[in-house]
């Protein structure tokens, strides 16, 4: 599956004020990876092409996505997403597939505890396979989806302590059904990447390791809410 969407945001402003610029290219690899079911593709298929399907086939081994956006006058930014099968359980075979990855999405199932369970092994994983160029580990992201669910009950404070504790940049909720939060978590993400190759202060100021996102959605019961 494949889908290119040129640019960032809804109009074409930035795109002409480029034309006298040349701009840099940039291309980053980034892994979406976790249990079977918790919703991988559906995320990478509304983030690329913008439509959900209750219908999508079983990912066998790896597929992915790409992305093309203008991140600013002077950047553009080709994501390649890779759908890791969640039935590959930390295989021989993920290392081939995180090789010159510069990122990691986790995704983990609301309504299914197990998936939360298995995040740490994941990410382990992904620790042990793959660094960046300078030796340090790459910037996980968590993604708690399926949150349109209805009567699901999160404990906000325990997914930042989580995160806190595994060194996960941040987590957010998610829902490609109702598109909620995933263009946001992503974006992060981006910011972090360039933010780990460059001498600039952190991206938009935010405490990277705490950092937590609540979706504007009744169905969803949060911590104090």
């Amino acid at each position: 599956m494949t889908a290119v969407v040129p640019f960032r945001g809804e109009n074409n402003t930035l795109e002409n004020s480029i034309t006298n610029y040349e701009t840099e290219e940039l291309l980053f690899k980034v892994l979406v990876i976790g249990d079977f079911g918790v919703g991988k593709t559906a995320i990478i298929r509304r983030y690329t092409e913008g439509v959900f399907s209750q219908y999508y086939k079983i990912t066998i081994g790896v597929d992915f996505a790409i992305k093309s956006i203008l991140w600013d006058a002077k950047t553009r930014i080709t994501l390649q997403l890779w759908d890791i099968a969640g039935h590959e359980r930390f295989g021989y075979m993920t290392r081939v597939y995180y090789k010159y990855a510069t990122a990691a999405i986790i995704v983990y199932d609301l309504s299914r505890l197990t998936t939360l369970e298995s995040v740490v092994k994941w990410q382990k994983d992904v620790i042990d396979k793959v660094t960046l160029q300078n030796g340090q580990p790459i910037p996980i992201i968590l993604l708690a989806n399926k949150c349109d669910i209805e009567g699901i009950s999160i404990n906000c404070e325990m997914l930042t302590e989580f995160c806190k504790q595994h060194n996960i940049l941040a987590w957010f909720f998610t829902s490609a059904k109702e598109n909620i939060h995933i263009d946001e978590a992503i974006e992060y993400l981006v910011e972090n990447i360039i933010y780990q190759r460059s001498d600039f202060n952190h991206p938009k100021g935010h405490n990277h390791i705490s950092l937590t996102h609540k979706p504007n959605y009744k169905k969803v019961k949060c911590c104090g809410t």
